[in-house]
């Protein structure tokens, strides 16, 4: 929520109704549809990094599979912060395009370094790999210190709880999102009044992410409606909207956030599928044989039998077979004759192992081509994995790592859309809300004032008029007229290129013209 909107006014009459009940109501409709989502993803999320559950002693052993191929899978989606590219769209070396390009191409660049787009865009490959979606949403705060203004453009990776948005087939017809932020009673009340304390604070409308807090948390939504124009604050517990404004960014597509990254999702629609359901049945299959492994993995230690001591035969088996130490064990036994131990060769029985040793080597070869066809399903080809045959040929590796690169090209392609719309927007809110001063500071970009080429040119008509009163310049003039008619030009010269110097001004100008910056600037990422 940007902390920028106490200044702005609010405009009741943008909505004939106050009533927060439909807001609310299309909410819960659009968390039934991505519900039986967000429950798969749960569990997806339990079983990558339960920390509970795998720091359990105890417990049947697993292969961890499914974490290692995210471990492979998500730096090969996403490896590198973006880099800002801002050019003039036709290369005719204008001035005015080059420089205003530079301005806000610098201004990316030191916001990108200084507000951690790394750190977001690592979360949102997280979300991408994980769970296929994933969600920025971007903030343009100011604030009046007494160092003096201060702006600057944020932008947040989503929980995917906390983003929602019309149900649709297409991207194109959503006609809303929303996005769901965590406030306690103070801050509530500071920004939206003592109505905030009629909120429902109650467990399934407070953050239960950390059991620490000691302040309760309310879940209050902040809908964009392109359909109606408006933004909408709502919170369970008030009857009423929060508050309802006008949009405080004019953006080209309304939202503060891009279309969601997706890998795969459901047809004709913008559920999304993760990946780990159409290999979940390998991976349950091949934890069930790994935990079996183990079991039978306990019997194969090395005991025998010898002739002495007072034990039967039977009590020295079931003796054997308890005993679970890692150490071989040689029990004695009375009735020895009865195990065949009758030559010397014999003077020591072993325990039969060797049907358990059958059964566990064949346990590990199904193991094996459950695992293979778990790398068959989801395209990591062993040279991504770092393994290979050193009797495979080149040509053969060569097609594997292409066959592997082709699978997660799409993923790949997402993450750069993803980091080209975040760079649009960013550059959209700069371009049209940062101050002529904050352009300039960020940018560190040594550009003219109006006021400074002003000057220039008074200078220029000053030293002109005093020339022109000068009788030993009049005397020249009137003795050599083709030598003043090239002063004149020269000066009328200098005044032409001052006036046609790229100013701060004029690039602001043109970078706050928001029907032909698209025009002239082209953005994009590295």
């Amino acid at each position: 929520m940007a902390d920028d909107l106490d200044t702005e006014k609010e405009a009741p009459e943008l909505l004939s109704d106050r009533s927060s009940k439909p807001w609310l109501d299309m909410l819960g409709d659009a968390e039934k549809v991505f519900q039986r989502w967000n429950d798969v993803c749960d569990n997806i999320d339990k079983l990558y990094a339960d920390l509970e559950k795998k720091a359990a002693t105890g417990v049947d052993r697993e292969f961890q599979i499914f974490w290692a191929n995210l471990e492979v899978l998500k730096p090969s989606i996403y490896s590198r912060p973006p880099v800002p590219v801002v050019v003039p769209r036709y290369r005719d070396r204008k001035p005015l395009p080059n420089v205003a390009s530079e301005v806000l191409q610098r201004s990316l660049q030191t916001s990108f370094d200084l507000y951690d787009i790394d750190g977001c865009m690592i979360e949102l490959r997280d979300d991408l790999a994980l769970t296929n979606r994933a969600v920025p949403w971007l903030r343009y705060e100011a604030e009046q210190t007494d160092s003096g203004f201060h702006e600057k453009v944020c932008w947040d990776h989503l929980d995917r709880g906390d983003f929602l948005h019309k149900p649709a087939r297409k991207w194109k017809e959503v006609g809303w999102v929303a996005r769901r932020s965590w406030l306690t009673g103070e801050k509530g009340e500071q920004r939206f009044g003592e109505v905030w304390w009629e909120a429902d604070f109650t467990s399934d409308n407070t953050d239960t992410s950390d059991e620490y807090k000691i302040d309760k948390k309310a879940a209050v939504w902040e809908i964009w409606s392109k359909d109606k124009g408006i933004v909408v604050w709502v919170t369970k517990g008030v009857e009423d909207v929060l508050d309802v404004r006008e949009p405080w960014l004019d953006l080209e597509d309304f939202y503060p956030c891009p279309k969601p990254a997706y890998g795969t999702k459901q047809r004709r629609s913008l559920i999304p599928v993760p990946d780990f359901v159409y290999y979940r049945d390998q991976v349950e299959e091949i934890n069930e044989l790994t935990a079996r492994i183990s079991a039978l993995s306990e019997a194969l230690r090395l005991k025998g039998f010898y002739a002495a001591g007072q034990e039967d035969l039977s009590t020295a088996i079931e003796r054997a077979v308890a005993d679970q130490s890692n150490n071989s064990i040689l029990i004695p036994v009375s009735n020895f004759a009865a195990l065949g131990g009758a030559a010397l060769k014999d003077a020591i029985v072993w325990l039969p192992v060797k049907d358990v040793a059958e059964v566990v080597t064949a346990l590990v070869a199904l193991r094996k081509q459950l695992i293979d066809d778990v790398y068959q399903i989801t395209g990591l080809s062993d040279i991504m994995r770092g393994a290979t045959d050193p009797n495979e040929t080149l040509g053969a590796q060569e097609l594997k790592s292409q066959y592997g690169s082709v699978r997660i090209r799409d993923r790949q392609g997402e993450m750069v859309r993803m980091a080209r719309d975040i760079t649009r927007i960013a550059a959209e809110i700069m371009a049209e809300n940062f101050q002529p001063e904050t352009l300039a500071s960020i940018s560190q970009i040594d550009i003219a004032r109006e006021q400074d080429i002003e000057q220039q040119i008074a200078g220029i008509q000053a030293q002109v008029q005093k020339a022109l009163g000068d009788p030993n310049v009049i005397q020249m003039a009137q003795q050599n007229p083709q030598q003043a008619q090239q002063m004149k030009a020269q000066v009328e010269g200098q005044i032409t290129e001052l006036q046609a110097k790229p100013t701060l001004e004029k690039v602001v100008e043109l970078l706050r013209t928001e029907r032909v910056r698209p025009y002239a600037l082209d953005i994009e990422t590295d």
